[in-house]
């Protein structure tokens, strides 16, 4: 069986389910065990990456670079990975820091049908001399023919791994396969997936993904994520494991930060909620489930009738501001039916 290498975003999509307030101490002893046990790459920073700590998207608790010299302080064999979406981060005030400060992975990413956006931080990064993945979000916006042609656009940039997320749950076992299949004959580099829980697929789905051909995939510890959390990252590892592939983790090792993960660093394990399923079906990404339920609060609304009408209009991440204005929409025509 061949060898398939994990990413643990635990630190970084985990950030989300804490208000972004993971502290210092808690990077370094999570990198610590992650490293002794094996992980491949530690992702960690703002839920929506570098440069991301904002009011609107929420303040970080320590700045990115305290979290970069934390993690690469308490990380000797694993890798340190950022996330970095244009627009939130930028060449000078955001990717040159990171790489200066010994980032090995810079996963560049964008909206899955805005690949065009990424071409200038790939090119950045690979010229600095660091591996360059390109990620596609919120996946299930396009057919796996256009989701291909996205990923091959970021192949000719220079990306060296094509990473697609599920960024709301919304994916059965099929369309992962269907999307990987299809890549795999567009690009010539590895392909990698990045799973939701939502439908509480996201194992499957994994391994879907695996089946039909990747070689990469995420998984954060204790499925420490947004709203319904991650593919949970010990259980994807045993998952491989009994099925032949390689991954070079330490299986117990693993367990036990995944101990650690929930003990010191998750103040509530991921649970598919009754929001988390709608978000998911409505195709709208898990990291609006806090300010949905807020806002609904506020405007009388019942937050699965906002789920589903932000997933009409085919709402992404960055465009939180609109919750209120459908909101609003939905209260002023529930209260043109009263």
């Amino acid at each position: 069986m061949s060898f398939i290498l994990i990413s643990d975003p635990t630190l970084r999509d985990g950030s989300h389910a804490v208000g972004h307030k993971i502290t210092a101490d808690q990077i370094a002893e999570y990198c610590k065990l992650a490293d002794e046990a094996g992980v491949p790459i530690v992702e960690v920073g703002h839920g929506n990456g570098l440069g991301a700590s904002s009011l609107q998207l929420g303040e970080s608790l320590i700045s990115d670079s305290e979290m970069l010299a934390v993690a690469r302080a308490n990380l000797t064999k694993a890798k340190l990975g950022v996330h970095v979406i244009p627009g939130f981060a930028t060449i000078e005030k955001d990717l040159k820091p990171a790489i200066a400060a010994g980032v090995d992975v810079v996963r560049i990413a964008s909206h899955c049908s805005e690949a065009d956006i990424t071409e200038r931080h790939i090119k950045f990064a690979r010229d600095a001399g660091k591996a360059v993945y390109g990620v596609l979000m919120m996946s299930h916006m396009l057919s796996p023919h256009l989701l291909a042609e996205e990923a091959a656009k970021m192949e000719s940039y220079g990306a060296e791994v094509i990473v697609f997320m599920d960024s709301s749950g919304h994916f059965l076992p099929a369309d992962v396969s269907e999307r990987v299949i299809k890549m795999k004959e567009m690009v010539s580099i590895p392909v990698g997936f990045h799973a939701h829980n939502n439908l509480g697929m996201a194992i499957a789905n994994s391994i879907a993904a695996v089946v039909a051909g990747a070689n990469v995939l995420d998984g954060s510890a204790r499925g420490f994520g947004a709203g319904a959390g991650n593919a949970q990252l010990e259980v994807l590892v045993a998952v491989l494991h009994r099925m032949g592939y390689e991954t070079g983790v330490d299986l117990y090792k693993l367990l036990d930060l995944a101990d650690f993960a929930e003990e010191k660093l998750i103040p509530k394990v991921p649970t598919i909620s009754s929001v988390s399923i709608v978000s998911g079906l409505s195709g709208v990404f898990s990291g609006f489930i806090k300010p949905v339920m807020r806002i609904s609060k506020e405007f009388n609304v019942d937050p699965r009738d906002l789920f589903f009408e932000l997933g009409a209009r085919k709402i992404i991440a960055g465009q939180e501001d609109m919750i209120l204005e459908v909101a609003n929409d939905l209260s002023k025509r529930k209260n043109r039916k009263d």
